[in-house]
């Protein structure tokens, strides 16, 4: 989200030339503003990156394999991109969406309370029983696992009983669970995060050493352009899609992030979609090549038993320790907006309302407590202890969740991937919206605010050029290429684009982003009536 700062005076000599005036400008505009609800976050872009990414890979890595094979090699590897592409989308969609709302208080609860008041509570009910459904899942498969790394370590722990109960070591990892559950931040995580990426990093140097070293599978089976058939492909394309969700603890890393300008933003995304992305297809297409068709489900499974094998599983476990705390994190957000929500909640009511012109366009308007005031210490303690709980009480009494996170995985996965960021930004984006004009004005008084003090600081030789200076910031803040319009267009016609193009992608047309997020939305709506279909196809056969 950008920062629109009150600039502080700068005794600096006056400039020449008008794109040294829009540099300076655009600089002061970076700072934070003083009046953002919440205030800046202290997060670094490390610790943000490696969070998400971690958020994002998880055991499901070692199944992409199984996938590809269903696809072919080359339509595999082409869904793949697709899908960490639009899962990209829906993030940028979510950072764009956070610069409506006071800094700090980025929630879907917040966002539907200022687009779909009466949906909200749907929203965030969808999104707890989801991540609350992954942590269950978790537990589950350090109770499935545990039992074989011990026994592989040592042949004698067989003899053991209790080192031999599920139910044992998931109440030994519990030890662990609960207190990294009990961190506030999201920021906090960023270690257990690298010690996750880390043994997400020794299974693939398993996958990759296994296929330099051992025979590959007979070319009879291996699909490179054929495929198993549309049946087969659909059924593995959740497989796929879900790998990246990561969308439930977005609006954490914007809400904590030090550098929220809209560069750094797109780095984070950019970056852990892309390592994602890139793992997935070198887990996938060596993993395929090393089994051929005959994979089937974790690729690790495929491996004979041997010391790498049990230092594998043991990584398995390792990774979804670590990833239960970032699933309660979010659950507890959505659990807490859903008990504070009432059905006669004011709409608009969690906007930016720090400057005097925010409260003149809706001098009714009151902030939400969502996100605007942090959870008390009482309520958080008391939310994260039922959390736990109840997910330790469930994977103790159930033994596979299978069906149920198909189900919940995509109805969940898809809205608050692409349906949610989709419909939100359309909504909330919308040229009449209250919300997209308070947000202008907001920029414009911004302008204001900067032109007075470059008039009060600039020589009275200056002054022309500061007042054209303004005018072309203004319009170029509204056009999305701020600082651009006012330079000279290059003589030479090939190379307009590089005026216009910014890393950022604050260049985009509004209008045409506002049509691409609804296309996301409905997009999102197909993969989830596919995968449900899929799933019922499934049910039938079984």
């Amino acid at each position: 989200m950008p920062n629109y700062s009150a600039v502080t005076h700068e005794g600096t000599s006056s400039h020449a030339g008008t794109s040294a005036s829009a540099d300076m400008t655009r600089n002061r505009r970076a700072k934070p503003h003083p009046k953002d609800g919440g205030g800046g976050g202290t997060a670094s872009m490390f610790s943000s990156v490696t969070n998400l990414l971690n958020t994002i890979l998880g055991a499901g890595t070692l199944a992409m394999p199984s996938a590809l094979s269903h696809f072919g090699m080359v339509l595999g590897v082409f869904v793949i991109i697709w899908s960490g592409f639009t899962s990209a989308f829906g993030l940028y969609l979510q950072s764009r969406c956070a610069r409506y709302l006071d800094r700090g208080s980025s929630s879907f609860f917040a966002l539907s309370q200022m687009t779909y008041p009466n949906a909200a509570v749907i929203f965030d009910a969808a999104i707890a029983i989801k991540c609350f459904g992954v942590a269950v899942s978790y537990m589950i498969i350090i109770g499935d696992l545990m039992p074989g790394v011990t026994e592989g370590f040592d042949s004698r722990a067989a003899e053991v009983a209790y080192l031999m109960d599920r139910n044992f070591w998931i109440t030994v990892f519990m030890l662990v669970i609960i207190p990294l559950s009990f961190l506030r931040r999201l920021d906090s995580l960023k270690y257990t995060s690298i010690i996750a990426l880390v043994a997400i990093g020794y299974l693939i140097v398993l996958v990759v050493y296994h296929f330099s070293s051992d025979a590959w599978a007979p070319r009879d089976k291996i699909r490179i352009i054929q495929w198993a058939g549309p049946v087969e492909a659909l059924a593995s394309l959740p497989v796929v899609i879900f790998a990246y969700t990561c969308h439930q603890n977005m609006f954490s890393i914007l809400n904590e992030i030090k550098d929220n300008s809209p560069k750094s933003i797109l780095g984070v995304i950019s970056s852990s979609i892309g390592s994602a992305a890139g793992v997935y297809v070198l887990v996938s297409i060596t993993g395929y090549l090393s089994f051929g068709n005959d994979i089937t489900g974790n690729i690790v499974s495929m491996y004979a038993p041997s010391t790498a094998s049990t230092i594998a599983k043991a990584a398995i476990v390792i990774l979804v320790t670590f990833s239960v705390p970032l699933q309660v994190h979010p659950c507890r957000a959505s659990v807490d907006a859903v008990l504070k929500w009432r059905p006669n909640a004011i709409p608009g009511t969690q906007g930016r309302t720090g400057s005097p012109s925010s409260r003149a366009l809706l001098p009714t308007a009151t902030r939400s407590d969502h996100g605007a005031a942090p959870m008390s210490e009482l309520r958080f303690a008391i939310l994260t202890t039922i959390l736990l709980v109840l997910a330790y009480t469930v994977a103790l009494t159930v033994t596979s969740l299978e069906r149920v996170l198909a189900y919940v995985g995509s109805t969940g996965s898809t809205a608050i991937s692409f349906i949610l960021p989709g419909l939100f930004y359309y909504k909330i984006s919308d040229p009449d919206s209250i919300h997209h004009q308070r947000l202008m004005k907001e920029d414009d008084d911004a302008l204001s605010v900067v032109a007075s003090e470059d008039g009060n600081s600039d020589s009275a030789n200056d002054d022309d050029d500061a007042e054209g200076q303004l005018v072309a910031s203004v319009s170029s803040i509204r056009s999305g290429v701020s600082g651009t319009t006012s330079r000279r267009k290059p003589s030479k016609m090939p190379w307009r684009w590089r005026a216009k193009w910014r890393w950022d992608m604050e260049h985009l047309n509004p209008a045409h982003l506002r049509r691409a997020s609804l296309a996301l939305a409905i997009y999102g709506a197909c993969v989830m009536l596919v995968c449900l279909a899929m799933n019922l196809v499934g049910a039938n056969t079984h």
